[in-house]
């Protein structure tokens, strides 16, 4: 029997432990969820009907998602042709379908690093697939939980890929509204802020609800409440909380359509106006 075989033969002993056996199609998941309005097909059918309601709550569900999308791109961009950052540290990273991370780093420098993690096991099963990228550069994915920090910087893998006595990037882009307040978020990126040494960059971006007056927080919360995680939109001053003690770059903690906008690329307009979503980019002291 082949290692693909285990994987999808659920007779055999080790299929618990296997990627495909911790799938669960039934009930919807973020990264799934955003691979769908970004035009992906690694999703099921509980997954776009989360997405639709989305979309039936906010018609510009789908162009926010991409101008969403889009600020990470350009901040990724900035970190390796401008910051000469050549290491990056992606979690929660989704599914790398639409110019993942490693792609945007090494067109600037070649030789980049990135260590993606995801809980979710098709990511980790259809990621390590997608990850191809400069020969001169290294990608690696895991599978691990944002809850729980210490197994991610301690992972063997990253600790092989990545060396955190240089600095490097953090991203958390659209993550951290899926962390609840019990289950500590602020204290969770505390715990990446001190493992990374000084000159290190923090990318960051949130789901806010100060653009959808019009919508009371259960509305807004609803598609997701039967997902592998509820969303918890945060306002400015909260998502401000995850940048304490280090220094936020021009133009601050802004929403991510006028995040250093790319004047040369193809500005969608959103209907509604707002993609319902902050970025930042911080560099600690």
């Amino acid at each position: 029997m082949t290692n693909t075989d285990r994987q999808t033969d659920p007779q055999d002993p080790e299929y618990a432990d296997a990627p495909a056996a911790r799938i669960n199609p039934h009930i919807p998941h973020p990264a799934r969820i955003y691979d769908y309005l970004l035009g992906g097909k690694d999703n099921f059918a509980s997954d776009r009907e989360a997405a639709e309601a989305l979309i039936k709550l906010s018609p510009g569900t789908r162009e926010g998602v991409r101008a969403h999308r889009a600020f990470v791109g350009r901040a990724v961009r900035y970190l390796a042709a401008e910051a000469g950052v050549t290491q990056f540290l992606d979690i929660g990273t989704g599914l790398p379908t639409q110019d993942p991370t490693h792609v945007i780093a090494q067109r600037a420098v070649p030789e980049a690093r990135v260590a993606y993690v995801d809980n979710d096991p098709i990511v980790s099963v259809h990621g390590r697939a997608l990850l191809t990228g400069d020969p001169a550069g290294a990608t690696e994915m895991i599978e691990a939980d944002l809850r729980e920090p210490e197994k991610i910087l301690n992972d063997p893998a990253v600790r092989d890929l990545l060396d955190f006595t240089r600095p490097m990037a953090v991203i958390l882009a659209g993550i951290l509204h899926f962390v609840t307040d019990e289950e500590n978020p602020f204290g969770v990126v505390e715990q990446l802020k001190a493992a990374v040494p000084s000159g290190s960059h923090l990318l960051l971006s949130h789901i806010t609800m100060d653009f959808a007056d019009h919508l009371s927080r259960e509305e807004f919360t609803k598609p997701y409440d039967k997902s592998s995680a509820p969303m918890v939109p945060r306002s400015h001053d909260e998502t401000m909380r995850f940048f304490d003690g280090w220094n936020l770059l021009e133009p601050g903690l802004v929403e991510v359509v006028t995040w250093r906008p790319d004047l040369t690329e193809y500005q969608e307009e959103i209907p509604g106006g707002h993609a319902w979503a902050y970025g930042g980019l911080a560099i600690k002291p």
